[in-house]
């Protein structure tokens, strides 16, 4: 027998976007769920420092604080479901949202922070340097390669911006490319090649992350040119891998409006979806900003969006009797 669960809102995510926005609206008395997904917590929870969240002037942990944010979501009346969604049908109302553990959610709004994750080279030496020197956010982690070589992995719009970005904290910073030029827009380009800073090396791919030391960090990669295949080593203590993000949104592909990439589609100004009573906030709306901080802003959004939306509904309701 199925089991089933009502709730005036339903919360899918449990990242900085998921938890704000079920923060506020627990505030605003609407008793919302949050479904935690199959990453409780979202990317944070894979990240150690961090260094740039507001109000805190020492460096935090991604997972403390996003169990902090879980404790206060909590606090304020939020429900935590530990399950995963396997199908969502939006074409019904109240929205039907059913759990790998076979249990259905029946919501009147739903607010969707499902996120997006970095693309990454595939490689076992990249894995296992994930924190020690290799990263896939420049503006995350760009801080802590003050004064020392670092390099950039791909050729689109994303590394040439992290390329120019890490050069207000490196005077040595490397561009490795595929090909033997960039898919980045032209204005990014001359800026690229116009910074003294930024060393490109072309028709190169990484295939292996170096390590040394002890504690083990990274300190350099080992490159093919993919014409001659010789390997070669480029000495460098950051790797910023930047081929694009893949948003979490398989499973609203055929029922709301995507961007090109795959990104949900908002109203400009809002968290409205293509779809009246679902909101989108986090990473799986924004492809620009990918930051802890504004997630939780749009979360803020998405939950005022959705108290807004369940009051007119209440109204008209009345209104109808």
């Amino acid at each position: 027998m199925t089991n089933s669960v009502s709730t005036r809102l339903a919360v899918l995510g449990s990242g900085p976007a998921g938890y704000t926005a079920a923060i506020y609206a627990a505030r605003a008395g609407l008793s919302p769920i949050v479904i935690q997904g199959i990453q409780p917590g979202g990317q944070l929870t894979t990240t150690t420092d961090v260094e740039n969240y507001p109000g805190f002037r020492d460096v935090i942990q991604g997972p403390w604080l996003m169990e902090e944010m879980q404790a206060q979501a909590e606090h304020v009346g939020t429900k935590i479901a530990w399950d995963h969604i396997s199908s969502v049908d939006l074409s019904r109302r109240p929205f039907v949202l059913k759990g790998d553990g076979g249990t259905e959610y029946h919501a009147d709004a739903l607010v969707i922070a499902t996120g997006a994750q970095a693309k990454w080279l595939g490689l076992p030496s990249e894995e296992h340097m994930k924190g020690r020197g290799a990263s896939a956010c420049a503006t995350c982690d760009g801080f802590f390669y003050r004064g020392k070589k670092v390099a950039v992995i791909g050729g689109g719009n994303t590394a040439v911006e992290e390329a120019l970005y890490l050069t207000n904290h490196s005077h040595d910073v490397t561009l490795i490319h595929r090909r033997d030029s960039l898919r980045a827009e032209k204005i990014l380009q001359d800026r690229l090649f116009a910074n003294e800073k930024i060393n490109i090396v072309w028709d190169s791919e990484v295939v292996e992350f170096v390590g040394g030391g002890d504690p083990e960090a990274l300190v350099g990669l080992d490159i093919r040119n993919r014409n001659t295949g010789e390997i070669s080593r480029i000495e460098c203590e950051g790797a910023f891998v930047a081929i694009g993000h893949k948003p979490a949104t398989e499973l609203f592909g055929s029922q709301l409006e995507l961007d090109e990439d795959g990104y949900i589609k908002v109203e400009t100004g809002t968290t409205n979806t293509s779809i009246e009573g679902v909101f989108a906030a986090g990473d799986v709306m924004d492809k620009t900003y990918r930051q802890a901080v504004t997630a939780a802003g749009t979360g803020c959004m998405a939950a005022l969006d959705a108290e807004k939306y369940l009051a007119s509904m209440e109204y008209e309701a009345l209104a109808a009797e």
